[in-house]
């Protein structure tokens, strides 16, 4: 809980660091605004349980990719569905180093829809097999933290 409550404070923080000084005022507002809503919204589906749903992972949440070429950057993707009577929200997606790169849906997944989550993984000076990790946070009930996993094996050009 304290790590979604540091992240959502970073990202506040970065959100109002990288905002120009001569920027329209008025529009810097507005995107503070909107950030701090967006963040107490996500903050609210995790720690009330009225809200929380449940998932149904469509594809296997550990993948192979078998041999890629150096420099190549795979697409994996996991399907998920709101299996739940409430909206899903992914409140985060995140690889586990640098090298692979996580997109989660901005909007909710309503009941009975589907979504998925997408990783790039950059092979450039990855020789060798390699087991990567995306965590998921979501409002699903018991557990709202997800391990999607791959691996690939990355050869010389």
């Amino acid at each position: 809980m304290k790590n979604i409550f540091s992240s959502i404070a970073l990202i506040l923080t970065l959100v109002g660091c990288s905002q120009n000084d001569s920027q329209n005022t008025t529009e810097t507002a507005k995107t503070s605004e909107i950030a701090v809503t967006e963040a107490k919204n996500a903050a609210n589906a995790i720690s009330d349980s009225a809200n929380y749903t449940t998932i149904e992972w469509l594809d296997s949440t550990k993948q192979e990719l078998g041999k890629i070429k150096e420099g190549q950057t795979p697409e994996i993707s996991w399907k998920f569905k709101n299996t739940g009577s409430k909206p899903l929200i992914v409140i985060n997606a995140q690889g586990t180093c640098g090298c692979t790169i996580a997109e989660k849906p901005e909007q909710p997944v309503a009941p009975g829809e589907e979504g998925v989550i997408k990783a790039k993984f950059s092979s450039e000076g990855r020789l060798g097999v390699n087991e990567k990790q995306v965590i998921v946070t979501t409002n699903t009930q018991g557990n709202s933290t997800h391990y999607l996993n791959f691996k690939v094996e990355v050869l010389k050009q």
